[in-house]
């Protein structure tokens, strides 16, 4: 392991430890929640589709400032299938509305970013969501501490297992990419979450036979779908997986025009 991986593990290990708030999961488990982040249309169309093949929906973070553009994900969300998705049951959560990173930006910009995000997808699908994920995973102890408190939950891309406690400032989560080849990854991921009935959330991005690095093919999507449901446990999104551990959602709050109110 070079210095760069250990640094990064360090850092890790630390903001995994600090400012956490903390709900037992309890005997929920096992649960394992599909998550997508950015929204491209084929996390949508194709990856929603294999879901509710199987009875199950996702949870779908959004970069509001991303609608109707097109990047190395494919052709990213409308408007459309903001109102769609919620009509048949999938969750509709956030990131920031430009899709800025936690650690390049400013702490004051950031907030203003999130809680940007949060107000276009209230205005444009008549949705409120406190579910948050962090672009790019760039989640900071700053970041961490200050956002914690004005959201139901903010999702990392650490991997790991939720459970027995649940750190709601950052859930942990694991990669679904690439093809078949990476099945027997998943397999064991939530055969482990199976034995430990803890919560296991898998995240991908698009999900096309040809994906991008950061999304998967629809075969590997469907086997992890298929195993989730056979294995025991349920499939949830993020948000009824906190409910069933008795978490509430916060009321939305005013945010001024600096940002979002921070404590601490």
């Amino acid at each position: 392991m070079n210095i760069r991986s250990q640094l990064g593990n360090v850092r890790r290990s630390i903001i995994c430890a600090l400012y956490r708030r903390t709900v037992p999961l309890g005997d929920c488990g096992p649960i394992v929640s599909f998550t997508f982040d950015d929204f491209p249309r084929s996390a949508y169309s194709t990856g929603g589709a294999i879901l509710e093949k199987f009875g199950a929906r996702g949870t779908y973070y959004v970069a509001a400032g991303f609608l109707n553009a097109s990047n190395e994900l494919g052709d990213l969300c409308i408007e459309d299938d903001l109102h769609s998705l919620l009509e048949k049951g999938h969750e509709l959560a956030t990131q920031t509305f430009g899709h800025s990173s936690g650690r390049t930006t400013p702490l004051t910009a950031f907030q203003a970013d999130v809680c940007k995000g949060m107000k276009a997808v209230e205005h444009l699908a008549g949705h409120n969501s406190t579910n948050f994920a962090y672009p790019y995973g760039h989640a900071t102890l700053r970041t961490k501490k200050h956002l914690g408190p004005r959201l139901t939950s903010s999702r990392s891309v650490i991997p790991g297992f939720n459970g027995p406690e649940i750190d709601l400032n950052l859930l942990l989560a694991n990669r679904l990419y690439g093809d078949v080849d990476n099945s027997p990854k998943i397999e064991q991921l939530i055969l482990q979450n199976v034995q430990q009935r803890s919560w296991l959330i898998l995240y991908t991005h698009d999900v096309r036979p040809c994906p991008s690095e950061y999304g998967c093919t629809p075969a590997l999507f469907e086997f992890a779908v298929s195993l989730a449901s056979r294995a025991g446990g349920r499939i949830l999104t993020v948000q009824q997986a906190l409910a069933e551990v008795g978490v509430v959602t916060p009321a939305p709050a005013e945010a001024p025009q600096e940002g979002l109110r921070v404590h601490g």
